[in-house]
């Protein structure tokens, strides 16, 4: 297990006047045992970042560390770290022990060593039972799981997950968010695990990193992210629904600057006699909250009510809303930047 450093990393393709651009200067630190999840839309650049650090590509400029070694120059292979794909990528004609086992057998570890290690990675992910099976014979999450097994007998300094949960109905992806945490918890090894759905990154991470074309926008907790974001990218994406960002809102003297943009969660716009005027386009029934999609003259908001409401808002009806003032956030309208 060991620290992880990124220093001013960047990421070109090609060269002259061809050359393009993919990360630019991503910088952070990642202690020992800490699980950070890297999110962004398609494109940002996460996946790259990811592949950088597996020595799948080359970094341009800057230094990549891991355990305070700059691994830059060195094999994946020298690198000490495990990799959980996307497309679990098992061998078909071999069995669940043989291919978690296969990476070991490549090392010429011990025959005793590499069934006392697969034996332990089954126990935890409890695939005891499906040891003798073929990948053909077992379902996406059990595949999914075998892909892990074979990561966790490596016993590396570093895991780097690459989108493993995205070819999964979304019950197995809540079953297998479950098991990642309860694996990391019991094993304690630095992670990395990119992704680009924002709830997963909510609910997986001790701490993300929030990309945008290349570039980090914040770096904290889930908290601070969704509490704090540090831009109004990081605003819109972050959150189910995303947050509401007014550039004309009315009577906003709440504390802003002239030219900033307001931003409010949904949870935090309350219904009631008075406040902003907001006609209802579209409701969205979530069970015990109500998701109301409202015009605002030329804005767009988002308002989240509940059953305490006395009654349903309908479709076309005028409602009140206030923005709970300790709950705004302020951003500069030419640079994104929170005031």
């Amino acid at each position: 297990m060991a620290s992880l450093s990124f220093k001013n990393v960047v990421k070109r393709y090609g060269t002259g006047k061809n050359t393009v651009p993919v990360l630019h200067g991503v910088s952070a630190e990642i202690a020992d045992h800490e699980f950070i999840v890297i999110v962004g839309p398609s494109g940002c650049g996460k996946s790259t970042l990811l592949r950088m650090v597996a020595g799948l590509e080359e970094v341009t400029e800057g230094e990549i560390s891991i355990g305070g070694k700059v691994v830059n120059e060195l094999e994946p292979s020298e690198r000490d770290i495990a990799m959980v794909f996307q497309n679990y990528a098992l061998y078909p004609h071999m069995s669940v022990f043989d291919n978690m086992a296969y990476g070991l057998k490549i090392a010429r570890v011990p025959k005793e060593e590499i069934r006392t290690r697969v034996d332990k990675a089954a126990k935890i992910l409890e695939l005891g039972q499906l040891l003798g099976r073929k990948p053909r014979e077992l379902s996406g999450g059990q595949r999914q799981r075998v892909a892990m097994g074979r990561a966790i007998v490596r016993q590396p300094q570093v895991f780097l997950f690459d989108e493993p949960l995205s070819n999964l109905d979304a019950k197995l992806r809540v079953q297998t968010r479950l098991e990642i945490q309860k694996l990391h918890r019991e094993l304690g090894i630095t992670s990395l695990f990119v992704t680009h759905d924002q709830v997963e990154a909510m609910t997986l991470a001790q701490r993300m990193m929030v990309m945008n074309a290349g570039r980090m926008e914040q770096f904290g907790t889930p908290e601070e992210v969704y509490n704090r974001p540090a831009t109004t990218f990081v605003a819109s994406f972050m959150g189910s629904p995303p947050m509401n960002l007014l550039s004309n809102a009315p009577n906003t003297d709440f504390g802003g600057a002239p030219g900033a943009i307001l931003g409010i969660r949904p949870e935090h716009l309350l219904v009631g006699s008075t406040g902003w005027k907001v006609v209802v386009d579209t409701i969205e029934m979530l069970g015990a909250e109500r998701l109301l999609y409202c015009r605002m003259g030329d804005e767009f908001l988002i308002v989240r009510t509940d059953e305490s409401l006395s009654s349903a808002p309908t479709i076309g009806e005028t409602l009140h809303v206030t923005p709970r003032p300790d709950r705004l956030h302020w951003f500069n309208s030419t640079t994104g930047q929170r005031l």
